[in-house]
């Protein structure tokens, strides 16, 4: 079901992404190493000796930039830089190993970026093979990767295949020419073609392809062209992003403003794009995911069983989320904390043993039940308002709601939410009228992406 005009003219707003409540410019700051250390074996003792816990690694390292992306990276093109900073980064999970009791299960890695496999196979042989020696692996751990295309190799495919990586994403974005000059992000569909028949022949199960809509010099008839070529490589999973356009934080997207299309004209890409990932067997996950009917994603859904955190969508029931490397979130479910952003000041903690911290968040009783439904909102369009939520929200937001509710978007039944198929859509600005921190804290200091 498409979105009105209307609604988007009216929705779209700059609004929090929520991949984590509160979300990151809301912390409270309130962490030091002391009690992050005791935070860390309180959660493990709690959660992570049965649902075991996920690692994510941040390798932040490109050989040129990619003028779309908010990501954290440095753009270098030497490769003396791999050395340090997996020692910095072990380090750091040695640091995690020592607050555990027990070898700690493992449920899951993500290799992020930057770009992973800027690191050469044998780098990255060394970091996991070091990591996975001082851990059980659980038998149904997720491990994945973020891929180049232009640079993964059949190398990179098969150490990572041996350390027990089975699924990969690719990074495409769009495949015509002029828009992937404009955002400079130049890749063959030929490379594509021979990275995802690579990974397939070393074994891989699930192949994932980013895609983004509302680039410079987007049309439905480029669209149209890209998934052309999707359907011809037909991936497992594909994450349909919206395109953030934030020049205020990354000035580079400033280059190609005036090729960018309005409002109208994104959410018409969406819903192109929607349409035709369903008519190709693809099942829509939720914000922005989309995947297979026999993938585990579509299945978890269909169960009730999805769970999100800050890399996405997962299958993993693991409440424990550490981030290693420079910028990196960790959710442990009882706070947050985010590494030093810059990769000299993460170094150099690390080499005098100190804890990278730059910001973290001790979650409060109130900040659990909203965490709690708003992910309820985003995996499953369903949730519960706890009574004393109800009870504190700002008579706007009440009604915002009930006009949300007489625009067909969402139906609530005295403190059940239920969000419609277009409703999906604006979920995002949903789930925000529930987020009392950013209620009670003037917009006006914070900067986030447009809905749609």
């Amino acid at each position: 079901m498409n979105l009105p005009a209307s609604l988007i003219q009216k929705y779209n707003k700059p609004t929090p992404r929520y991949t984590s409540y509160p979300t990151v410019p809301l912390w409270e700051n309130n962490l030091n190493a002391e009690n992050w250390g005791e935070l860390v074996k309180k959660s493990f003792h709690q959660y992570g000796k049965s649902e075991g816990i996920t690692l994510y690694l941040h390798l932040p390292f490109c050989e040129s930039l990619c003028t779309y992306c908010g990501c954290n990276k440095r753009i270098t093109k030497n490769h003396q830089v791999e050395s340090p900073y997996l020692e910095a980064l072990l380090t750091e999970w040695k640091k995690y190993l020592a607050l555990f009791d027990e070898k700690p299960k493992l449920a899951g890695i993500h290799l992020g970026g930057g770009t992973p496999t800027f690191f050469s196979p044998e780098s990255l042989h060394y970091l996991l093979s070091n990591i996975l020696k001082d851990v059980e692996i659980l038998q149904s751990k997720e491990f994945s990767f973020e891929g180049h295309p232009n640079n993964t190799t059949l190398e990179h495919l098969e150490v990572l295949a041996n350390l027990g990586f089975d699924r990969v994403s690719y990074g495409i974005q769009d495949f015509d020419q002029t828009v992937q000059k404009a955002i400079h992000r130049i890749q063959p569909v030929e490379k594509v073609e021979e990275a995802t028949l690579n990974a397939r022949k070393t074994g891989y199960n699930s192949v994932n392809f980013d895609l983004i809509y509302g680039l410079p010099h987007q049309t439905l008839k480029t669209l149209e062209a890209t998934f052309e070529q999707v359907a011809r490589l037909a991936p497992d999973r594909i994450a349909f992003y919206s395109y953030a356009h934030v020049p205020s934080s990354f000035p580079a997207q400033r280059s190609y403003e005036s090729f960018l299309p309005s409002e109208q004209q994104k959410r018409a890409l969406y819903e192109y794009g929607k349409e035709k990932l369903i008519q190709m067997g693809y099942e829509e996950i939720g914000m922005d995911h989309f995947a297979k009917p026999e993938d585990p994603l579509s299945v978890a859904k269909a169960k009730g069983t999805l769970h999100r955190n800050f890399m996405g969508y997962t299958t993993s029931p693991s409440r424990i989320l550490i981030g290693l490397g420079a910028s990196s979130i960790s959710d442990i479910y009882l706070a947050y904390c985010q590494n030093e952003k810059s990769i000299s000041a993460y170094e150099n903690n690390l080499l005098d043993r100190n804890w990278p911290l730059q910001k973290g968040h001790i979650l409060s009783e109130e900040d659990l039940e909203i965490k709690a439904l708003i992910l309820g909102l985003i995996c499953t369009g369903k949730a519960e308002i706890p009574t004393e939520i109800l009870d504190q929200l700002p008579i706007e937001n009440l009604k915002n709601l009930q006009e949300m509710q007489s625009e067909d978007l969402l139906e609530i039944n005295g403190k059940s939410i239920q969000v419609s198929e277009m409703g999906m859509a604006l979920i995002r600005t949903i789930c925000m009228q529930f987020d009392l921190r950013l209620i009670h804290k003037s917009q006006g200091q914070l900067t986030f992406s447009k809905v749609i």
